[in-house]
């Protein structure tokens, strides 16, 4: 870890990273580059097994990650998708993934996760399973993950059935919760992670304010929109078809338009919408050519702070100022609070 540590938690410690910032894994986009990017600034990265085709691609992947990061810890991420059927394929690159010396695993599925955690544990793995609610997640605590991650519906990508703001939940967790956690969703500036921080996380999760760092391998175009996007470039769709994945928040473009417009209309089939939300559309079109117009592009109200695009450690320099910055202006208040105390004093007893 060449990264000096300017706040410490149980995540830091347990991940022995400099910083309590974790990037949550995005399919397409969480390659061997952007995670060693992360790792490189302090952070926490997970390289998405679903990205690469097959299990000598991934393994090719992870051992160039191992070499950009010089040997330092990463984390692999084990998303179970509410379609995918590919059991033995997820399987494959579980035990690549373990065979490659990874112990580090980030993990989503709907449903009781109790197997997969278990599987895990039993590999020496550290488990950090993502849960979209309370109740998933004191059920994944009672199943042995050492961290959970919990998403509010700001999140990019599936937010899970809740409807619970990032900081409400983090206000939550911290009184129900024994084991570490981290919230996600809607993260975009140093402030908000001060202030969830305080609420009593012990880390946060970003993507979104991310994915403008020059290690990310999306297209030019394609971050140039979300350095012009605010905080309203964002639409969740699919809330009422729970087959499809359930809530969905994207990018506005003409795709999520027209996914809207199905819904409204009444379309509940997979057919109905294949040919708008296939992952590869996104990957192909807007990924890989910069049409962000194509595809269901997973982006959340956090794209609104990526003004610029910038190296992943240039990102974290100034999420970890604007944190100091926060802190400073409460100091601020408190001594202020403390100067104005006699002089209140003295007024009440006029």
């Amino acid at each position: 870890m060449t990264a000096t540590p300017r706040r410490a938690t149980r995540v830091t410690e347990m991940l022995g990273i400099a910083h309590p910032i974790l990037a949550g894994g995005m399919q397409w986009l969480s390659d061997a580059p952007y995670v060693a990017s992360v790792v490189n600034a302090g952070g926490m990265g997970f390289v998405t097994c679903r990205s690469y085709g097959t299990a000598d691609a991934f393994r090719a992947g992870l051992r160039q990650c191992r070499e950009l990061t010089g040997g330092a810890p990463f984390g692999v991420n084990i998303s179970v998708s509410a379609r995918s059927s590919a059991e033995s394929s997820q399987a494959e690159m579980i035990r690549t993934a373990l065979s490659e010396g990874v112990r580090l695993f980030e993990t989503a599925c709907r449903g009781p996760a109790d197997a997969l955690i278990a599987e895990l544990k039993e590999a020496g793995a550290t488990v950090i399973h993502k849960c979209s609610t309370l109740r998933h997640a004191l059920a994944a605590e009672r199943a042995g993950a050492d961290i959970l991650g919990i998403v509010g519906q700001e999140e990019g990508g599936h937010p899970g059935p809740g409807d619970l703001s990032t900081l409400t939940l983090a206000a939550a967790a911290a009184r129900r919760l024994s084991a570490p956690f981290t919230v996600g969703g809607g993260i975009g500036s140093g402030g908000q992670i001060l202030a969830l921080l305080a609420a009593g996380a012990d880390g946060v999760v970003m993507g979104s304010r991310l994915t403008v760092a020059e290690e990310c391998h999306g297209h030019p175009g394609y971050k140039a929109r979300i350095v012009e996007a605010d905080e309203t470039c964002s639409i969740t769709v699919l809330r009422s078809i729970d087959a499809l994945g359930g809530a969905w928040r994207v990018l506005r473009n003409d795709t999520s338009a027209e996914v809207d417009r199905l819904e409204r209309a009444g379309a509940r089939g997979f057919e109905d919408y294949r040919h708008l939300i296939a992952g590869t559309i996104t990957r192909d079109h807007a990924y890989a050519k910069g049409d962000w117009n194509r595809g269901m592009v997973s982006i959340s109200p956090a794209a609104g702070f990526a003004d610029r695009v910038e190296p992943m450690a240039a990102i974290f320099a100034r999420l970890l100022d604007e944190m100091d910055a926060a802190e400073d202006r409460l100091a601020r208040m408190k001594a202020r609070a403390t100067d104005a105390a006699p002089r209140m004093k003295e007024a009440s007893a006029r």
